[in-house]
């Protein structure tokens, strides 16, 4: 029976993947019998391409080396086959192997390079083609856009347009590029010289390109250009529109953004996530919400965008019990396992002061990236989960600079110094270029244990790098050097900056108050009002620990009554412990109680002991019998209780009661806590 090359070069076409290739392997085998392959090289080279398609490459390389001759599609089905595998390297060897390469090679060779972002093989290989043509130019230059280098991008099209490489045509596509690499790096004025080139020349829009104008437009902030270009559009596409809507609300006009979504009657869930997350950066997150539900009352089904951009909104607002529905709404569809969805959820939670539902939620995620690894590091420092939070830290296959960052302030703020330098030591030996963040972390590491000599070794290295007068940087030296106790050159340091925000000022207040500088930090507290700074929560702790330190009630009580009536600030537990503590020092014993008996918290048996100590100080035995007992039903495990009431009755001159109480604390097997510091530990 006579064999139909044709039918069988036919069917070799159709076997495009493994699961059919075994019909492949018996017409090689049947050519093999009739000995038909040597003779035919169509037939051959049929055979080949399919071994390739199916990614079969030994078997391709096999009757690639046994063909008595081969062709450029020979060559080119072999090679292609290396590219698509990713054997990049034996592609290479190939490809300079061939002795006629034809322009169908160059291209391939090459966008196969640009598609593995091996830019500078890619560059190389373009700048050896003989004769470039559209397809190559089109490779390169979209291939510089896409990886970011929009610059060399630019470059090339100039390299293009100059005709020095010889006649080109350019496309449309090429054009769509070109304009997204004038948008990312905000080049107006070239992007216009552009756009006003391919007016001249006559170039007709289609949907791309003038998508690609708008956005251009928009990002760069010219608007009545973008509105013009949209204008002229026959039939806007959604990008478009999308592109502009999110120009104006970025610019603050959320009226124009939302006349441009209504050129549309019904709108699509890309529009409507565009406008909705306009409200959002315009401070009008409750406005969002009430889009969000005319959206859903209008029919359109949300996805994953939205959902992120409306927990954000709930972020915004604090509605936790808002964000908690979405949650259970993205549960129900299943979108929690998107990505963008599962950070934001993550971030909500922490950042409604529900760091405990944060951990809850992470091990029900299906997917991961470093950025929501990172903020997993955050929450589970934030909860004191430390050994989770290094679990979560170690499972980063590729840590960033954040990572570290996070690593080393959690470990840091609870109380694991030598872990952080430990953690700091070994970012050291990444090759990690260090920003801010890192000194000022490990900065403050160095407070928590006064390790002077540490913390001016890492000054210098601020001042090698030149973050010196970074204000994060320069705020964590001030507080190191006032921990350190050199209030003077904490001062110095803090008079040199540049620019002070509240966390400075804070810093310089929280060191004078800890080191007994009272009239100090109340002089610089003065000094802040009248330049504008406004106080924060931190800042009163530090002004009335201030007062506290020298006895002055009035203007405790002042500051005190100033932070809500006039800075808005609710006084927090830290703030009524500092009034406590300054009535009990000057002996305004009852007026210490009332003020812990009706503060908006409960009172533990540290405050009381604050008491204690007053009624100890003053001589007030009996109040502070009452006060010692209040103690120990709190806390009945507390020995501080016990040998501050023993020494009541001892300076009362009951020796006897005094004993008893020696004695019960011996029957309970308490005993004083004795004093220590960090270096004893």
């Amino acid at each position: 029976m006579d064999l139909d090359l044709q039918s069988c070069a036919r069917l070799l076409q159709t076997i495009t993947s493994n699961v059919v290739i075994k019909q492949g392997k018996q017409l090689h085998l049947l050519f093999l019998k009739r000995g038909v392959l040597p003779s035919s090289i169509t037939l051959a080279n049929r055979l080949l391409q399919m071994y390739a398609r199916c990614g079969d490459l030994f078997d391709a390389r096999k009757l690639f080396d046994e063909m008595p001759r081969r062709n450029c599609f020979t060559w080119n089905s072999m090679i292609e086959g290396y590219v698509k595998s990713g054997n990049k390297e034996e592609a290479l060897h190939l490809f300079y192997s061939m002795p006629n390469k034809n322009s169908f090679t160059w291209n391939m060779i090459i966008s196969g390079f640009v598609k593995a972002s091996k830019l500078n093989v890619a560059r190389k290989l373009f700048d050896e083609m003989p004769m470039k043509n559209g397809v190559a130019w089109n490779s390169m230059i979209h291939g510089y856009a896409e990886n970011g280098h929009s610059v060399e991008a630019l470059r090339l099209f100039k390299d293009l347009k100059s005709g020095c490489y010889g006649p080109c045509h350019v496309d449309i596509y090429v054009l769509a590029t070109v304009f997204g690499a004038c948008t990312d790096l905000l080049a107006l004025q070239l992007g216009k010289t552009i756009h006003a080139c391919i007016v001249v020349g006559g170039v007709k829009f289609d949907p791309v390109l003038g998508s690609s104008i708008v956005n251009m437009y928009g990002k760069c902030g010219d608007l009545d250009s973008a509105s013009l270009v949209l204008r002229s559009l026959p039939y806007p596409d959604d990008f478009s529109l999308s592109s502009l809507i999110s120009a104006y609300s970025n610019n603050g006009r959320v009226a124009d953004a939302k006349r441009i979504f209504c050129i549309k009657n019904d709108p699509c869930v890309a529009l409507w996530n565009s406008l909705i997350s306009g409200y959002i950066v315009n401070d009008m997150a409750m406005e969002a919400l009430i889009l969000f539900g005319e959206m859903r009352r209008n029919g359109t089904k949300e996805d994953a965008s939205t959902i992120a951009i409306i927990l954000s909104a709930c972020d915004c607002l604090g509605f936790l019990e808002y964000g908690t529905q979405v949650h259970a709404h993205t549960c129900k569809f299943g979108v929690t396992r998107d990505l963008v969805v599962a950070s934001v959820l993550v971030d909500t939670y922490a950042k409604c002061g529900r760091p405990d539902s944060a951990c809850e939620l992470f091990p029900e995620l299906n997917t991961y990236d470093t950025i929501l690894l990172n903020s997993m590091i955050n929450v589970y420092c934030t909860c004191g989960r430390i050994e989770d939070a290094i679990q979560v830290f170690q499972s980063i296959p590729s840590k960033s600079l954040i990572s570290w960052n996070s690593m080393i302030s959690g470990l840091s703020k609870n109380g694991y110094p030598t872990e952080a330098l430990a953690c700091f030591g070994e970012l050291n030996t990444k090759g990690f270029h260090m920003d801010r963040f890192s000194l000022a972390s490990v900065i403050s590491t160095c407070a928590t244990i006064s390790s002077l000599e540490l913390g001016k070794q890492l000054y210098a290295r601020a001042i090698v790098i030149g973050l010196e007068s970074d204000k994060v940087v320069s705020t964590a030296l001030v507080d190191f050097y006032c921990k350190c106790g050199l209030i003077d050159d904490g001062r110095k340091l803090f008079d040199e900056m540049i620019q002070s925000d509240e966390a400075s000022w804070n810093s310089m207040l929280m060191g004078y108050a800890t080191n007994g500088y009272g009239i100090e930090a109340l002089h610089l507290f003065n000094d802040m009002i009248k330049v504008g700074v406004m106080p924060t929560d931190i800042t009163f702790t530090a002004v009335l620990s201030a007062c506290n330190h020298c006895g002055l009630v009035e203007e405790g009580l002042k500051w005190f009554n100033a932070m809500k009536h006039k800075y808005s600030i609710d006084p927090g537990i830290e703030h009524y412990s500092c009034m406590i503590d300054l009535f009990a020092r000057v002996g305004q014993l009852e007026e210490a109680i009332d003020f812990l008996i009706y503060m908006p918290f409960e009172a533990d048996a540290s405050m009381w002991s604050t008491i204690l100590r007053g009624c100890l100080a003053n001589g007030d035995t009996i109040l502070g019998k009452k006060v010692a007992e209040k103690i120990t039903m709190i806390d009945p495990k507390n020995p501080d209780a016990y040998v501050q009431l023993s020494s009541i009755f001892a300076t009362s001159g009951d020796w006897g009661r005094s004993a008893q109480v020696r004695k019960l604390m011996i029957a309970k097997r308490m005993q004083k806590v004795p004093g220590t510091s960090w270096i004893d530990r």
